[in-house]
Formats: C-alpha cells, sequence, structure tokens
C-alpha cells in the first residue's frame, strides 16, 4: 500500500488490476471503488492495470478497496507488492500456451475455406473443435460480459460474446440440416484473433511502460544504516532524516543526503539524466537511485525516500497519468456510450437486412460484424500508452512533467520568459565589492539580518562573511519582503538588507549613498533607518545559457528576462544572451501583472523561474518551468521541472511534450477511423465477421505500436 498524502488528509492507496479487457472495465471497477465509504476519488488506468484511490476515511482499507475490484468481477492487489515480481495466483495454462491451443483448434475449421484443396470437415466434427474455444478458451469473455453487466455497463467482452455466440448457436441449430453453411469457423477464429490481438497488446503495453517500471526499480530495498560504530541493514523505508547511511562501490543511494565523508564519482543518469558522471567529496548533494563510484561514502540522510528527488519524480510520474485533460474527458464520455450504441446499430443493422428481403443467416453475418469490430480497446489504450511513453522519455532525459494540461499547453506557446538569478545565472552569487565607512562592518550587519533566510544573496552574504572570520550576532524579527530583501533586528537595532525599494518602503534615503562595484548585484544596508553602505554580488552566466535561448528561437519562440536586479543588468544579461525582451527592477507582482498582459495581447507564455519570487509568475504562465535546484515552492507551482540546471532541458522538454501530444492524436485518429470506416463497412455486408475481428486486433496493436515508436525514440532537439 502506498501510504497517506498528507493534503487534505486524504490516504492513498494503489492497486494493480487484472482481468480488465477494455476501457469500459476500467470505468465499471472505478464505479464500484466509489461505493465504498469514505472513497474521494477512483481512477484506473487500463494501459497500466492500475487503480489509484484517495479515501478520507481512516478505517477505509485496502482489502475493503480489493472487495470492492471483485465486487465488480475483477482481481486487484497491492501495487507495490506487483511492482517487486510477486505474482497472482496461477490460472493454469500461460497465455501463449491457451492462444496456441486456440490457433491449432481453429486451423481445421480455416483451412477448408482457402484455396489449398484441403476437405471440409463434417459438421460434428466442426462441433467438437469449435467448442472448447467457445466456452473453455472464450469462457473469459462470458465471464467478462457477466461482470461488466453486473456492475451495470458494456464491455468489449459483451460484444464478442454476443458476436461469437451468434455464429455458434446459429451453427449448432444447423448442424444436422444437410448442406447448411455453418460459421463454426467464424465464433472460432473470432475468439483466436481477439487473443491474439490481447497477447500482442500486453506485451506492447509492458514495453511501453519499461522506462516507467525501470525508474521506480531504481530505489534500492536495503540501506546500511550506522548503529553505535558499526552499520545495520535495514528496509530502506525504516531510514529518517538525521540518519547515517554507508553507500559502498557500485551500490545505489537509498535517499537524499550529503556527504560526510568519502570520495568517490556517482553517476545521476537515469536520476536526473546527467550522462557524465559527477564528483562527491564532503559537503556534496547526493541524490536516492545515483549510482556510487568506487568510494565508499557516508551519507547524512536529508530526505525520507518518499520526499527525495526520485520519490518526488516517481510520484509527480505516476500523478500525470491519472491527469484528465479537456481530450480524455471526451473520450471517457463516447468510451461511456461507445458499446450500447454498437449493440443498437448492430441491432439496427440485422433488422435492415432481413426486413429488406434477406433470409436470417444473411442477416445475421453482419450484424456479427458489426459486434466484432466496434471493440472500444483501442480508444482506450490510445491515451494512456502515448503518455507513459512520453513521460518515460521525459524521465530518462532528465525532465518532469506534471500532468496531461502540461502537454497540452506547451503546443501552443509563443513567448519564453525567464528569470536571471539562479536560472540564466549559476545561482551562486559572490560578494566582489563592499562601499561604506566600515566594510567590515557593512557586511557583519547584513548577513547577521540574513541568517534565518534561504534566499541564494542570504546564503551568499553569509558565506562571504565566514570566508572573513565574522562572528555573527543572533537576528531578532525576521521579516522577508519577497522581491526586495530583509527585516530583523540585530543588537537591538533595526536593520534593513535589500534593494532601493526596500530602503524606499523603511524610509531609507539613498542620495547620499555611491558605488563603485555596479556591474554586479547591489544591495543596501541600512541600520536606524540610516544607510550603511553597500554590497555588490556577481552571479556568472551558465554556459549553455545563449545555446539555451538560441534553441528556442529556432522553434520561432520569442524571449523576454523578468528580473529584480537592476535594470542596466537586465539589459545586459539580455543583450549578451540575444534575448528579445530584457526589463529590470522587477517585483513579483510586476512579473505576474507583464505576464497577464501579454496573455491579454494573445501571448502563449512559458515562464522559467527557481524562486519563491517566481512561484506566482510561474503558476500565472500558460505552462511553468522550474528548475531542478531551485526551491520547493517553485517545483510545486510549476509544470515541468528540469531536473538538473541544464537550459538547453527547455527546449528539449517541450519537444518531448508536443511529441507526446501528437502521438495522442495520431492514436485517437487511428481507433476513431478504424470504427469510423469499419462500422458501416460491416453493416453494410462489406467485411466478413472474421476479418472484422482481425481489424479490430489491428486496430489495438496498432495504437501501442505507435506510442512504441515514441517510447524507443530521442527528441529531435539531441538528447545527449
Amino acid at each position: 500500500m502506498t501510504t497517506t498524502a498528507p493534503q487534505n488528509e486524504l490516504h492513498h492507496f494503489r492497486l494493480k488490476i487484472d482481468g480488465m479487457s477494455c476501457a469500459n472495465c476500467a470505468k465499471s471497477i472505478e464505479k464500484s471503488l466509489r461505493t465504498v465509504p469514505g472513497v474521494e476519488m477512483a481512477q484506473v488506468n487500463f494501459a497500466l492495470e492500475k487503480a489509484d484511490i484517495r479515501t478520507t476515511s481512516e478505517t477505509t482499507t485496502e482489502a475493503d478497496l480489493i472487495r470492492a475490484v471483485e465486487a465488480a468481477g475483477y482481481e486487484g492487489r497491492d501495487w507495490r507488492e506487483a511492482q517487486k515480481g510477486a505474482q497472482a495466483p496461477s490460472t493454469g495454462l500461460g497465455e501463449g500456451t491457451i492462444l496456441l491451443l486456440s490457433i491449432l483448434l481453429s486451423l481445421p475449421l480455416v483451412l477448408p475455406m482457402l484455396p489449398i484443396g484441403v476437405p471440409m470437415v463434417p459438421p460434428l466434427m466442426q462441433l467438437a473443435f469449435a467448442a472448447p474455444v467457445q466456452f473453455l478458451i472464450g469462457g473469459r469473455f462470458y465471464l467478462g460480459a457477466w461482470r461488466s453487466l453486473r456492475s451495470g455497463t458494456a464491455n468489449m467482452d459483451v460484444l464478442v460474446a454476443l458476436g461469437t455466440s451468434a455464429a455458434f448457436f446459429y451453427s449448432l441449430y444447423l448442424v444436422n440440416v444437410p448442406g447448411a453453411h455453418l460459421y463454426f469457423e467464424a465464433s472460432a477464429v473470432i475468439i483466436t484473433l481477439v487473443l491474439t490481438g490481447k497477447w500482442l497488446e500486453t506485451r506492447a503495453k509492458k514495453s511501453a511502460a519499461e522506462a516507467l517500471r525501470l525508474l521506480s526499480q531504481l530505489r534500492p530495498e536495503i540501506a546500511h544504516l550506522k548503529r553505535g560504530d558499526g552499520f545495520v541493514d535495514v528496509d530502506v523505508e525504516e531510514i529518517l532524516v538525521g540518519d547515517i547511511v554507508l553507500v559502498k562501490p557500485g551500490e545505489r543511494v537509498p535517499v537524499d543526503g550529503d556527504v560526510l565523508s568519502g570520495a568517490s564519482e556517482m553517476d545521476n543518469s537515469h536520476v536526473t539524466g546527467e550522462s557524465v558522471p559527477v564528483a562527491v567529496a564532503q559537503d556534496s548533494k547526493v541524490y536516492g537511485g545515483a549510482v556510487n563510484g568506487a568510494g565508499a561514502l557516508e551519507i547524512a540522510v536529508t530526505a525520507g525516500f518518499e520526499h527525495s528527488l526520485l520519490g518526488r519524480v516517481i510520484q509527480l510520474t505516476e500523478e500525470a497519468q491519472l491527469s484528465r485533460a479537456p481530450i480524455l474527458r471526451l473520450v471517457d464520455r463516447v468510451s461511456a456510450i461507445f458499446v450500447p450504441t454498437v449493440l443498437i446499430v448492430s441491432t439496427l443493422t440485422f433488422a435492415g437486412w432481413y426486413f429488406g428481403g434477406h433470409n436470417f443467416e444473411t442477416s445475421l453475418l453482419p450484424a456479427i460484424a458489426v459486434l466484432v469490430i466496434a471493440c472500444p480497446c483501442a480508444l482506450g489504450l490510445a491515451t494512456p500508452t502515448a503518455l507513459v511513453a512520453g513521460l518515460g522519455v521525459a524521465a530518462r532525459t532528465g525532465v518532469l512533467i506534471r500532468d496531461m494540461e502540461a502537454i497540452e499547453r506547451a503546443g501552443g506557446l509563443t513567448t519564453i520568459v525567464f528569470d536571471k538569478t539562479g536560472t540564466l545565472t549559476v545561482g551562486h552569487p559572490e560578494v566582489t565589492h563592499i562601499d561604506g565607512e566600515d566594510p567590515l562592518e557593512v557586511l557583519r550587519l547584513a548577513a547577521s539580518a540574513q541568517i534565518q533566510s534561504e534566499h541564494i544573496i542570504g546564503r551568499a552574504l553569509l558565506g562571504a562573511a565566514a570566508a572573513k572570520g565574522i562572528i555573527l550576532p543572533n537576528a531578532e524579527n525576521f521579516d522577508y519582503v519577497v522581491g526586495e530583501g530583509v527585516f530583523a533586528k540585530v543588537e537591538d537595532a533595526p536593520i534593513a538588507v535589500g534593494n532601493s525599494a526596500l530602503m524606499q518602503r523603511a524610509g531609507v534615503s539613498l542620495e547620499s549613498t555611491t558605488s563603485q562595484g555596479s556591474d554586479g548585484t547591489q544591495i543596501f544596508v541600512a541600520r536606524h533607518h540610516k544607510p550603511l553602505g553597500s554590497i555588490t554580488l556577481t552571479d556568472s552566466l551558465r554556459q549553455e545559457a545563449a545555446g539555451a535561448v538560441k534553441l528556442l528561437k529556432a522553434r520561432g519562440l520569442k524571449t523576454a528576462l523578468l528580473s529584480g536586479d537592476r535594470p542596466d543588468i537586465a539589459r545586459k544579461v539580455g543583450d549578451e544572451l540575444g534575448i528579445d525582451v530584457a526589463q529590470g527592477s522587477m517585483k513579483p507582482d510586476e512579473k505576474l501583472r507583464w505576464i497577464e498582459e501579454a496573455q491579454g495581447a494573445g501571448e502563449r507564455i512559458a515562464m522559467i523561474g527557481d524562486g519563491i519570487n517566481d512561484a506566482p509568475a510561474l503558476a500565472k504562465a500558460d505552462l511553468g518551468i522550474a528548475m531542478g535546484e531551485g526551491t520547493d515552492i517553485a517545483m510545486a507551482t510549476a509544470d515541468i521541472t528540469l531536473l538538473r540546471n541544464d537550459l538547453e532541458l527547455i527546449a528539449r522538454s517541450l519537444e518531448i511534450a508536443q511529441a507526446t501530444h501528437r502521438k495522442i492524436w495520431q492514436n485517437l485518429g487511428w481507433a476513431f477511423v478504424y470504427n469510423i470506416i469499419g462500422i458501416p463497412l460491416a453493416a453494410l455486408g462489406l467485411l466478413a465477421p472474421t476479418f472484422a475481428a482481425a481489424a479490430m486486433a489491428l486496430s489495438s496493436i496498432s495504437v501501442v505500436s505507435n506510442s512504441l515508436l515514441l517510447a524507443r525514440s530521442k527528441p529531435k532537439e539531441a538528447l545527449r
């Protein structure tokens, strides 16, 4: 069981579902799960054979949910145990063996229909070959149809059971009539072809989901936990923040942490997509799922698995599979009425032929063909298989896409908006100049006021003070003003540290303040509302920044830089990188207003940022993209997260999202075209039931195979 989710006191369960045959089966299970007291949300993914359930009741157990799945006629089991390789109870012969048996029993019925000179099998022998296929091998369709109808829905099994039963029992009725044409071969071949399609479809679905399964398997099961002077092996779920774990050479890191001792190289490729091993030593940050190189490391745990980078990637990727964009809600509505509509069309087809002057036999065959070709499997597989494939490619590349709506919105962008600090720059500013009568005192007070700050400028000031050996007094009454700076009380004196807007807010006049270090970000320091001096910090641009902007502009996108830094610095960075619009001295609400105005003018905006300042703009933009080493609030607000700080991933993430969106539409096109063309042909008698079964199987296979092309491809923006 996947344990509780803290938001709104919801409890999260995940089940592996066995026995589904189409998307309507998933709807039946969802309907049954929602009858369990306390269930607030239940979503079943047909392609992944997975149910996600959220409950508001602490008394609702996994056993209650499994019973609801069984009441709908299917099998449910713990998802985590299933992922570990635990198998469902054996049901006898394997699927491949059953399919082979069905083929062998069907061949004597099919071969005489081919122009190869094989004699027709006597009627009673035809019955002997067809009956095991119809009732033993095909019994699953009767069971599935009963389950579906009992739950108040109709699925693919209903169509197959009705179509094959009509052919079988009509032939049984005529078995003793001399010279009568029998259709045992139609019932047997339809079942065999449907089973063939399901077997191929299952194999293809597993391949399409392989990347995400591998992602889940990156977590080691065992961690070496330090106890006393030694280490003991414990389940990774028992690891707590503050524990010390040992990672031996060649092992995967169990959780996120900081290196306490040892030196090695870390392979982060499966976690962040970073292809080159990264050197780590004392104080280096390491991530769960990464592979340790040749050196042993002792690591102080900073996050348990669920809150680790890998844990969040897996969680958000799984949540993305459950997201319901407008196109998916439309597909759901179509699926809900699809089978009943097909039953009506089949009935009208039979009536049209029969009352049009044809005999019962001639009227029956096109009605059967309509039932068989109209399987909704392809429709149910179209979106989830493409989504799983696209999310897998994204994960391998180092990109986390939050949901289906993000994939849709990525297609119509016109403008990319950048923050500067920590996004276009490396995010590690250094103090390069201090103005004031006593520069060390200016730095001491500025750093003291920032003791409680997590902002990168605050960390830079603290680092500069530590490098000079300055002892810092405690600060009180800390107050962070977003986009401006901080207020605090240091040694009973009110201190203000921030930009000119903060000084204006504090009533500090800067007219007498001068600075010679004007090439970087300038902050001012005031005590008792009087200026003491200023500090200049510089932050170098990321090496790939210019190339990333060039890639985006090559895609026809406009670029803009909205920075809280001085206008002259923003313009300088914009000119250096070739950004179209660069504006400085922008507070978070001004960035938000700029985006709103651009959207009002018809622009579709993507915002890239990394800090608390960027969260409102990330949320307001049509698409928010967060840098992987940014703040948690930025990552929580963003639609796409870059798991490593490589700006070229922006263009790659857009390419992946757009490729996934194209695959979804291609798949839906395949699914609808098969039915739009196939059902009328079947109703007009131009498609025999056996060919209808082959076309139905081919539709599902083609949809999954098309998704598989995406799963095995690389985005054309050059995944390196």
